[in-house]
């Protein structure tokens, strides 16, 4: 008999949920909100009001999708942490209450762990690729830039994280400034296929060990641009995919530069990458050029799975499930965490 997961997902920006039977993923609903585009970046209080417009319709069309009723459904799992806790206490709330309405089990889960096994979702018709354990994952998004050594769905290692902003932050940042739509990383990734990588060259920080910092780089951005425009009003026009080429890849190769180091020190070869930031196409060839380069097994996941999604947390919730790994009504939502 298949285990039926019911998903919720709410920790930023994007109300999401799905249903699970087993590994293999039965819908994936997500709404997305433009409400904050016009701010240049997420606005708590009006994000949490959306959730709460959103959760319902969205659950109700995930189930639809499935094929599946309410009264199959095994478990619920929610995200927890991290992320906004406005919006955490929307997605939670909704969860506890339809685990309590149905008297089953409830599974809290951590949004970052639910990213990294978003490798292990399956789909009737899909090839699945999935990293066998121990695999390095890099988890690069808006708020997290982490190399983490994953030795099981519930043993992982953090060996290095950014001590300030997060890869997708810097991007989201200097996109800003120079006057571009929110989020910035897609753009930026679209507009420098156009430009030289090799046109401006940016601040890249020294830190040891594993860890990152992207700070440094921003500033770097930052200052380059003053210099130019005072000089050159139109700067920025005149030269915005050459500046967006060269800072994407300075900022892979921050990335790839500490991925090398852990691959080389733990002698592991499966390497995957997760998070918002991975749907990037220089970061994939990135991947794709260290696979060739270096015969490193690469993991990249579907660009459905690179976003905030509740299918992510599905997974995780099934892995729980089998252990038995329930949570308590009581436990409130956390707005940060490591894993």
């Amino acid at each position: 008999m298949s285990v039926k997961i019911l998903a919720i997902e709410s920790s930023c920006d994007d109300t999401s949920a799905a249903v699970l039977s087993d590994s293999k993923l039965l819908s994936n609903v997500i709404a997305s909100q433009k409400v904050h585009e016009s701010y240049g970046g997420v606005v708590p209080e009006l994000a949490s009001r959306a959730h709460q417009q959103n959760i319902i319709p969205v659950v109700h069309e995930a189930l639809k999708q499935a094929g599946v009723g309410k009264e199959e459904i095994d478990a619920v799992a929610y995200t927890r942490g991290p992320g906004l806790m406005g919006s955490l206490m929307v997605g939670t709330s909704f969860a506890k209450g339809f685990a309590l309405s149905r008297n089953i089990p409830l599974i809290d889960v951590n949004h970052l762990q639910g990213h990294i096994m978003a490798h292990f979702i399956e789909r009737e018709g899909e090839e699945s690729h999935i990293p066998p354990f121990p695999f390095l994952c890099l988890l690069v998004s808006g708020g997290n830039s982490q190399i983490v050594r994953v030795n099981s769905y519930k043993d992982m290692e953090i060996m290095g994280q950014t001590i300030d902003d997060a890869a997708g932050e810097a991007f989201d940042k200097c996109a800003k400034v120079m006057g571009l739509p929110y989020p910035g990383g897609p753009v930026i990734d679209k507009l420098a296929k156009e430009g030289n990588a090799k046109a401006f060259k940016f601040h890249k920080p020294q830190i040891e060990g594993y860890n990152y910092s992207f700070s440094g780089l921003k500033t770097s951005f930052l200052y380059t641009l003053r210099d130019h425009v005072k000089e050159d009003p139109d700067f920025i026009k005149n030269n915005l995919n050459d500046l967006c080429a060269s800072l994407q890849s300075t900022v892979i190769e921050i990335l790839m530069d500490k991925l090398r180091k852990a691959v080389k020190a733990t002698g592991i070869n499966h390497v995957a990458v997760a998070g918002g930031v991975s749907a990037n196409s220089a970061l994939r060839g990135a991947f794709e050029d260290h696979a060739k380069r270096f015969g490193w097994n690469i993991y990249i996941p579907k660009f459905s799975y690179t976003t905030d999604n509740a299918a992510m947390i599905g997974i995780v919730g099934y892995h729980k499930y089998l252990d038995k790994d329930f949570s308590d009504i009581s436990l409130p939502p956390y707005s940060r965490v490591i894993i």
